[in-house]
This record gives C-alpha cells, structure tokens and sequence, in this order.
C-alpha cells in the first residue's frame, strides 16, 4: 500500500486572475449541493479534498496501525507545521498544533503564570471563553483586569489603549475579529502600543485566519492562538498556536508532557525549545493531516484574494439588509470582514435562523452570554449572524435578501389576518414560515379567502404531495390538500414503516437529485424536531456475469467475500458481486408522514382526507376541481396521484403501469445479525426470479423483504391481503440469503408500485397545462426523493425553474402539449 498520498488540492486562480472561481470552489465543496451555508464563523464547509486527507489516514490507521500510520507519513505532518507558518509569516518552530483556539488560549496563559500585580488589558471584542478564563484567573489568582471600551466605530479605543499601558501590563489581548460582529480590530496599530510599552501581545485570530491575513511581524504579536474549523475550513478538533521565541524564554508549560519535554534523569526533565513544548503527545494525526490540506488550499488561493471575495459579499449583504423592512443591521460601523449580524423586529433569532434553516439558509445566533463586553455593552441579548466564504456568491447573498423579504411579507399578511379577526395557525418549534412572491407577481392569499378557493390544490396524501403541501403553505400559499382514502390508508404506495435511501443508482444523472434528497431530509428531520433517517450502509449484490448495475459517489464494488465482512447477515455466494454505498439508510416512512402532516397543518393546510377528485378542468386564469364533496377553484393544480394518476390526467394513462407489492417483516432469534451493523439495506438480482430487497431490522420491527416486481393491478380495487404463494415465495428466498432469519413473520404488506419507462417518474408541468404540476410514477423508488420533489413542486409552482429535473419532466417521458391536454 503506497504511503505517497497526494490530496486533491482546491482550484486555484490563474496566474495573475484578481477573482476565485466560486464555481469550481463550490463544486468540490460538497456541502453546498444542499444549502446555502453562511455559517464559516462558526465551522466552514471543508473540501472534498479535507476530507479524502482524513477518510485515507483513518484507513490507514485501521490497516498499519496508529504508530506505523503516524511514522508512515511524518514528513506530511511536518508539512503542516511548515504551511502554518507561512500563513502567519513565521517559522515552523514557532508553532504547535492543538486541539482549539481554547486550548491554545489556555496553554499559553498558562505558561504565562500570572499571579498577583499582573496586569493584563483586554479588548472588548475577547471572546467567552478567553474571557472566562481571565475573570477566573482574577478570582483565584489575583490578577488584574482592564477591559478597554471601544470607541464610537466599534473598534478598540487606541487612545485608551495607549492610556492604559502607561501603567505596567503584563499581557494585551485583542481578539482581531469578534465572534459577535464583522468588525475588525486595528492589531497592526495596537501591537505597536503594546510593543513600544514592552508588554506582549496575545491575538485571537479564531474568526480572522483564513479570511483576512493575519501576519505575526506586522502585527507584533508574541502569541496567535487559532482554531482549524472556521474560516481555515479544516476539521473541527484542530487548532494551532504562534508562540515568539522571545515569550518562549519565560512561558514554561504548567503540564509538560512526553511531546513537548524530555525527561533526562530520575529529577530533571528539559523542555523543548520550539513552540511545540505545548503539545501533548495525543491527538488525531488524521484531522491534523486534514487541517494541513485546508492550510494548503488557503495558500494556494491566497489570503487577500480571499479577503477581498469575502469582503465585497458581506457588504452586498450589509448594504441590503437596511433596505428589508423589519430588519435591523446590528454591525458596528467598522465592520468590514465576512461576518454580518442582524436582527428582526419583534423575532427571537433563534426563530429567525429556524425559519431560515428550513429554506436552505444555514446561519446561527449569538447570545450575549459569548460577548457581555460587546454584545452586553450595546443591550443586545442575541443577534443572527452570516458569515461568508470563498464557496458562497452574489446568488447566496441575494437568496438569503430574497427570504427575508418574503418573511416580512408573509408576517405583515398574518398580522392583517389577525386584524380582520381570522384564524391563523400556530407554527410548530422549527417549522418553515417564510413564503415567496406567487407566480405573476401576485403575493400567495392575496385573493383567496373563500373555503372552497386556493392559491393550490394538492391531490395525493402520500410523501410527495404531502411535502409539496407543506412547502407550498410554508412559502405563504393557501392550500387545500385533498386525499381519496382516510388518513393511514394502506392502498397507496407510501404506507409502510420503513424505505430506503441509497446514492447507488445506475447513471451519473441521478446524483444531483441524491445528493438533493439527502440534504432535503435533513431540512425535514431539523423541521420536524426529529431523526427521520438512520444511515446504516448498503450492499447491492447481482451477478457477475451480470451486465449494468449500480454506481456512486463514494460507492465501491466488492466480491461477496468482502460483502459477508461488510454484513455478516447477508450470505452471497461466489459468483455475486456487490456494490457498497456507505451512505446507504434507513428512513422512517410512517414518521415521515406524520411529520409532513403536522407540518402542514402549523402552515395553515387545509387537508380534506376521504374525498376523491371526480375531475378537472382550466378555467380562467386557474383550475377547476371536482370532488365528491363539491367543486374547488385555485390558481394552480398539483397531481400526486399515484396509482390513481392516470384517471385524472389522462395522457399518462396509457404509460403507467400499476403493480402490486408485497413485503414481510421477519422475526429471528439472533437479531443482531439483521440490524445495523451487521445488516444494512440491501438487494440481490436473483436469476430468474428479480430483484430482492430488504431493510434491516429497525425502529423495533423485523428485517423486511420485497420482490420489486409484481402482477399488474387495478387501483379502484382493493389490493387485498398476502396470499400464501405470495409469503412462500419471500421466505424461500430469505432462507437463501439471510441466515438468521428463523422467526415468524411479523407483518405482512401490500402496496402499489406505478411504474413509468425507464423506471423513471415524471416532475413538472402537464404539457399545453401551465397552471397543473403532476409528480407521477415513483416507479418503486420515489419515496427517498419525496421532501426534494415536494420543494421542487414548489418552485415549479412559483414560477421558478429547475432546471435540474429536466431529465424527468413530462416531456422527456413522451408527452406533446397535445397529449396533456
């Protein structure tokens, strides 16, 4: 096994290019397939690149061995010593690799060992923790403490700061850019002072490395402590420390350890002479290798080409947050990094980032407890903070603008609602509350106010229309949501306990869609307030001879030797092969409903079950609908029939095909063997019979198990029970390939696959019927898409475009405009 291993490196620009290529950055970022992430002050997306560093070194530590792992790549280690100190303008002897920005804080205060008549003068910008750890060292050790005020820009006040190191000082500390706010302190100015009063200078650069260059001479600083995670985009548990050699003659570790000392006899032990006598021997090799290919890309880009991106996106964001009513810049006016904070009136931020999280935006709060010297000091108790990195762009900033405006409309629509004396829903904790401006321009309930009109009709109660619902009522539109069956009906196709999810497909044109879905159930588990998906692995086994097959990212092929390592509960003979997705899982399909129901009801969804669609038509500028219990008018129709789609839009009648299923939940006396870890998700192309699936045993049921073929099957009757050959037939083939499988059968369940050409489905608009979206033919893998296609109907519904699902709109299934009509 080669030990000469070379990351991937992120792009760099070209020579003598002033700009980032935010694309490629953002393509090998993978984090941002799924939201826009505006979060880099509390931990930035790494890279594709990061993360291969750490995954490899792990494996190798699994195969070599710790020790032998560390020793085998000791010179890249060194590497990261060496790419710090480039960063910082220094020599790799000055720096130590820790664990945070906190316990380099600590290590050097410590080593400082200040006692009684020690002086230390701190900014108002310090951060909690630094400045716990000072009031603790007041309290017990007897220092003294000044906290200089800041002037009226927000910056510290320099002619205080030069007034308060007339009296003797032990130690200056400024934190280069607070955790509260994007101002950026003047450390150049201020280390002069502190140099020329001969006081060191202690710089938190926590929130300033990797977005602003921070250079030890030019700032005079005698200690730097930083942390890996933020705006360096490296692992979270990595940190680094600058330690001058001048501080280093008097700042002896108070704990020396084997990795920084060396104990020559029985009483006497010498420490290093390097920065690195305050590391102790302990540590992950692989996020330290992980946090020196972040430091690498930061190089490699450049520091001021980073600042400058950095900087001209927070002040797009900063100059048009003023202008979204009901939102309040909270920045102090010298703010000029990458970080922006802000406020809406009468909201807890907290509700704030909630309501944003649930549309994609990833930022967070900051409470007063992590900043009284700042935050107190200005009588803010919390503040929403974005902060901005070279993977965001215009778009982001003007996404996130987008949204806040849309919330202020939607907000300002309720309290009119209010006015008029009309009910208005409670949302629940983490539920999506902001709307979009509906298609023509017309804001969602703006002339919708009787019961029987809507802004959309949804027809289906299944995950897709049930998300499509949710999203839509979440963006401000009134919706009526109707179902055929009662509430918990079996005769759909997305009853059940359990589905899988999987980013094994068999082209390269589904991948954008499963990376969509992954990110999608995230926004619902963080919606709902609970996990909905459990990644447990999957091996997908056919043939060798077999042609096609499975492929992913991150998936893998392995002989059935490796499979049976993998899941000891699956026994494949020679001759199969298997395709394993570590990303494989479990989702929670009856939560999931129940979640998406009571989400849409905390958004005002008018769910009306038992009440089938007789039919439609166009009627003016909107719909016509049908039903049992009279007619509906909206402005927009959204079809997630299911089986029942070719009765109400009749050009997919002739191209769905509708089959029935049948699945078993199996009991054993060795459990273990059919759960997680030991059996993950799964199928095998079995010759001559099809595909066999199964779901590990979860959540309390048995291990399930369905053939994904069967008998075609007419929707209006009902599916009826397993039949005995039905039961024979699944249990003759979990005696082939799940040995553990000795129990009774635990449940039994039949559902309807509607099957589309090419086991595609089709999403968007009917052909020749702008104002009718349809979501058909899960073809039997749907569910695992059912939160990304319910947003997506959503945009769609907007008026938006997605581009990105071209490759299932109706049109590429074969239907003309005149077909849809």
């Amino acid at each position: 096994m080669s030990t000469d291993l070379v990351p991937l490196r992120a792009p760099a620009p070209a020579p003598g290019t002033a700009h980032l290529d935010v694309a490629a950055l953002r393509a090998a970022t993978p984090g941002m397939r799924h939201a826009h992430h505006m979060n880099a002050a509390g931990a930035a997306l790494p890279s594709r690149a990061t993360l291969a560093t750490i995954t490899e070194h792990l494996r190798m530590e699994s195969l070599l061995g710790g020790y032998e792992a560390a020793e085998a790549l000791a010179p890249r280690t060194e590497e990261v010593y060496r790419s710090a100190a480039r960063l910082l303008g220094a020599a790799p002897e000055d720096i130590a690799l820790v664990e945070s920005a906190s316990t380099a804080w600590q290590r050097a205060m410590d080593a400082l060992r200040l006692g009684p008549g020690d002086r230390v003068v701190a900014s108002s910008s310090t951060y909690v923790s630094s400045a716990l750890h000072l009031l603790e060292l007041r309290r017990s050790h007897g220092i003294e403490l000044e906290v200089v005020p800041a002037g009226a820009d927000g910056r510290i006040d320099l002619d205080a700061l030069e007034r308060a190191l007339r009296t003797p000082a032990s130690l200056v500390t400024l934190a280069h850019v607070p955790t509260s706010s994007g101002l950026v302190e003047p450390v150049a100015a201020a280390g002069a002072l502190a140099a020329a009063a001969g006081v060191p200078l202690l710089l938190d650069a926590t929130q300033s490395l990797g977005q602003l260059p921070v250079d030890v001479r030019e700032t005079r600083s005698d200690i730097v402590v930083a942390t890996g995670r933020k705006f360096l985009r490296g692992p979270r548990g990595t940190g680094l420390m600058y330690v001058g050699p001048g501080v280093r003659e008097r700042a002896r570790p108070t704990a020396p350890d084997v990795r920084g000392a060396q104990w020559s006899s029985a009483y006497r032990y010498e420490v290093m002479p390097g920065a690195r006598r305050y590391e102790t021997w302990e540590s992950s090799h692989a996020l330290r290798l992980g946090l020196g290919t972040a430091l690498e890309e930061t190089l490699g880009l450049g520091v001021e080409r980073i600042r400058d991106h950095v900087t001209a996106l927070a002040a797009r964001l900063r100059g048009a947050l003023p202008d979204v009513s009901g939102v309040r810049l909270t920045d102090p006016p010298a703010a000029a990094s990458g970080i922006v904070t802000f406020l809406r009136q009468d909201e807890d931020p907290r509700e704030t980032v909630r309501d944003l999280r649930a549309l994609g935006f990833r930022l967070t709060t900051v409470p007063a407890s992590h900043g009284q010297w700042d935050l107190g000091s200005r009588g803010l108790e919390r503040i929403v903070r974005a902060s901005l990195h070279v993977y965001n762009s215009a778009d982001d900033v003007d996404a996130l603008v987008a949204a806040l405006n849309g919330r202020e409309r939607r907000r300002r629509t309720a309290g009119s609602a209010a006015r008029r004396g009309e009910a208005a829903s409670e949302p629940l904790p983490g539920t999506v509350s902001t709307p979009a401006p509906a298609p023509d321009g017309v804001p969602w309930g703006a002339a919708t106010t009787d019961a029987d009109h809507a802004d959309v009709i949804v027809v289906g109660a299944g995950v897709h229309g049930s998300s499509a619902a949710w999203h839509l009522a979440a963006r401000g539109a009134r919706v009526i949501h109707l179902d055929r069956y009662p509430q918990g009906h079996t005769e759909g196709s997305s009853h059940g306990r359990t589905r899988m999810i999987r980013r094994a497909y068999p082209s390269e044109v589904w991948d954008g869609l499963v990376d969509t879905a992954y990110g999608a159930w995230e926004e619902l588990e963080l919606a709902a307030g609970r996990r909905l998906v459990t990644v447990t692995g999957g091996l997908f086994a056919r043939p060798t001879t077999a042609r096609g097959g499975l492929r992913g990212p991150g998936c893998e092929t392995v002989d059935h030797a490796r499979a049976a390592e993998l899941f000891p509960g699956l026994r494949l003979c020679e001759g199969f092969s298997a395709v394993h997705d570590p990303d494989a899982g479990v989702i929670d399909a009856a939560a999931s409903l129940g979640a998406l129901a009571a989400l849409g009801k905390a958004q005002g969804v008018d769910r009306r079950d038992g009440c089938a669609v007789l039919g439609w038509r166009r009627e003016g500028a909107g719909v016509r609908v049908d039903t049992e219990r009279g007619v509906l008018r909206a402005g927009r129709l959204v079809v997630c029939a299911g089986a029942w789609t070719g009765e109400l839009l009749s050009a997919f009648a002739t191209r769905l095909k509708v089959v029935r299923i049948v699945n078993l939940h199996l009991g054993s006396s060795r459990r273990h063997l059919l759960e997680p870890p030991l059996l993950g998700a799964f199928s095998v192309e079995v010759p001559d019979i099809g595909l066999l699936y199964g779901i590990p045993a979860h959540g309390g049921a048995g291990v399930k198990i369905g053939l994904d073929h069967g008998p075609a099957e007419d929707p209006s009757v009902s599916a009826g029970p397993v039949t005995e050959a039905e039961r024979e037939r699944l249990l003759g083939l979990a005696a082939r390939f799940l040995p553990a499988v000795d129990g009774t059968v635990e449940e039994s369940i039949t559902c309807r696959y509607t099957m589309a050409p090419a086991n595609r489905f089709a999403v968007g608009a009917l052909p020749g019927e702008d104002r009718v979206l349809v979501a058909a033919a899960c073809s039997g893998h749907g569910f695992k898409f059912g939160p990304a296609l319910g947003a997506a109907l959503a945009d769609l519904a907007e008026g938006g475009r997605r581009p990105d699902l071209d490759f299932l709109s109706p049109a590429a299934m074969g239907l003309t405009e005149e077909a849809g009509r």
